[in-house]
């Protein structure tokens, strides 16, 4: 399928016919019934999946959707979730949108129903974005996650990797969008399906019964809503599993992979304890960047990472004294930066505005120096590392795991066992080595210079950077591969200088001066530049490591990544992302060499 124009460069995908429901401009079908949508929602979708029965004994349920719309039916289903749900479930919500509807519209579709406003406020507050790709939401109001896939509903549904437990099949009818109704479609839903799976939809179309059928569901009509004489109720084979409980989880290591980590468990309903020999809050730096790695090719690498930013910036959100400040500009330093910004502005990755190239002028007039074209983020943040890593953990250096059983048992140095659990994270960085053996990591020295008293008119990217901070700002970093020493550098004090002058020279005067103070730390990296998150070997081990120089980026959304395969919900990273990260990967193009 061909990338579709991004959304902001289309014609908005709502109309509101004068006295009637909203239409769309697309497929000129109504987006709920003109009788009454929510009435209509809770008849065919709520009820016709049996949803007060199929989940009261549910600790982690799954509905997923195909047509999103104005998110009518998710407002319905949290508004039953919030007042009938078990107390101790996790609601995840999988929709799928190819033209997302703006949040205005929305407002103006749910207000008409006030009972709805205590679910639709929030859904609306934190209506996901227009990028291509997913995104997820949390919603811990309702003990819920929402993940939207903004995409075609074929390749949504094979990227997702979770299995629905009730679908609600809400696309425009048949007759007007064919393609979300192909039987190539069902089949591949009918796969992303539980033992036990309810199925409703409002259509009764003879093509959509025989593709459910073929699929594998067991189909019946039931009295249709309105003037709709039947629609289709449906249900997999099999039966649901009796709920289990979570397991116990230790994550190793208390940096921000650590910290993701401990949130990402919390969200699905898993407390974890963390283990550090050190204290991270203590030692960390006084700022740190929250940029996505620009791409111009916009293969799955840039769709990692700009997914990744787009979480980030969210996640950091929840605790806005963590962000120092917003928005950067990486400067066109090189033959190539010009073309690749003008590729990276203009695809769909990010939202739409959050990318936009600027000319010399304008570079010049925001830095107060004479500067070249850049590429202006929005979005991008320094945020406080201290603050976002001052979580409580148990202060011990964990030197060998031992499982047995199904267990799994933690030694400190002295080969005492101080903890147990089903689940074991290692997010150590390089110390992640010696706890999953075989990790491919490559330690990357890097020396950040903090200049006191110091000021910035703005956050700036040049391969080096320079950022405010609280008291000062700071500028580097160094990048040294196979170097592990922590000592301060003179020298590295100056290469930093160095790099800022050749493109800033009056900021870099700026900067200079006999206190600058350095913080050093060792970076784990990889020789693909990507991440490791994911399976390490053994059941019930996982690791989050390799994150190199974009932690604070990487470390939420891939968090979510690792939790949800630990405990079985559904990841918010697409499959063909997963597979990016997927540790194993390393062993797969070996066994392809040959080797």
């Amino acid at each position: 399928m061909g990338r579709q124009p991004p959304v902001s460069l289309m014609t908005g995908p709502i109309e509101w016919p004068d006295g009637g429901p909203p239409r769309s401009r697309r497929f000129g079908d109504l987006y709920y019934s003109a009788q009454d949508g929510l009435a209509e929602a809770r008849q065919v979708f709520l009820a016709g999946c049996g949803l007060t029965d199929t989940w009261c004994d549910a600790r982690a349920f799954t509905v997923a959707e195909l047509g999103f719309g104005t998110g009518l039916n998710i407002a319905a289903l949290l508004d039953l979730w919030r007042r009938d749900g078990p107390s101790d479930g996790r609601l995840s919500i999988f929709s799928i949108e190819a033209f997302p509807v703006g949040a205005p519209d929305t407002a103006r579709a749910l207000s008409t129903w006030p009972e709805l406003a205590p679910v639709a406020d929030i859904l609306v507050a934190r209506w996901p974005g227009q990028a291509r790709g997913f995104h997820r939401v949390d919603l811990p109001e309702f003990r819920a996650t929402l993940d939207l896939a903004v995409m075609e509903a074929a390749e949504a549904l094979e990227s997702w990797s979770g299995a629905a437990d009730a679908w609600f099949l809400d696309g425009f009818s048949p007759a007007c969008n064919p393609e979300m109704w192909r039987p190539q479609v069902l089949a591949v839903l009918a796969a992303r399906s539980a033992p036990g799976a309810r199925l409703a939809t409002y259509t009764a179309a003879g093509e959509v019964r025989r593709g459910l059928a073929a699929a594998g569901f067991e189909v019946e009509r039931a009295p249709g809503f309105g003037r709709k004489r039947h629609r289709l109720e449906g249900r997999a084979p099999g039966e649901r599993p009796s709920a289990s409980a979570p397991p116990r989880v230790a994550i190793i290591g208390a940096g921000i992979a650590g910290v993701s980590l401990a949130r990402a468990f919390a969200a699905l309903g898993a407390t974890a304890q963390i283990y550090d020999a050190e204290t991270p809050s203590a030692s960390a730096g006084p700022a740190a960047l929250v940029t996505p790695r620009l791409d111009a090719g916009l293969a799955a690498p840039a769709r990692l990472f700009a997914q990744a930013f787009a979480r980030a910036r969210m996640v950091y959100a929840e605790t806005p004294a963590t962000i120092i400040a917003e928005g950067a500009l990486q400067l066109a330093v090189g033959p190539k930066d010009a073309r690749r910004f003008a590729a990276i502005a203009g695809s769909d990755l990010f939202e739409p505005g959050e990318m936009r190239v600027i000319d010399a002028a304008e570079a010049s007039k925001r830095l107060a120096e004479a500067a070249p074209a850049a590429l202006a983020i929005a979005g991008a943040l320094v945020v406080d590392p201290a603050a976002l890593l001052a979580v409580g953990a148990a202060r011990a250096r964990i030197s060998r795991l031992d499982c047995h059983d199904g267990l799994w048992r933690l030694f400190d140095e002295a080969g005492a066992p101080i903890g147990d659990a089903e689940v074991v994270c290692v997010a150590a960085g390089m110390a992640s080595a010696a706890l999953a053996p075989g990790l491919p990591l490559r330690p990357v020295r890097g020396q950040a210079s903090f200049a006191p008293g110091a000021e910035v008119p703005e956050t700036v990217l040049f391969g080096g950077y320079v950022a405010p901070a609280p008291g000062g700002a700071i500028f580097g970093a160094t990048h040294d591969r196979d170097d592990e020493g922590l000592e301060a550098r003179t020298l590295d004090h100056r290469r930093n200088l160095e790099a800022v002058a050749e493109v800033l020279p009056a900021l870099a005067s700026r900067l200079e001066g006999p206190a600058l103070e350095a913080r050093v730390g060792v970076r784990a990296t990889t020789s693909d530049y990507l991440p490791l998150a994911g399976r390490a070997g053994p059941p019930g081990l996982f690791v989050l490591t390799g994150l190199g120089s974009r932690g604070f980026t990487l470390a939420p959304l891939l968090a979510e990544h690792v939790a949800a395969l630990a405990l079985g919900r559904p990841s918010p990273l697409p499959t063909p992302l997963a597979d990016l990260v997927d540790p194993a990967r390393f062993a797969r193009r070996a066994r392809r060499r040959g080797q």
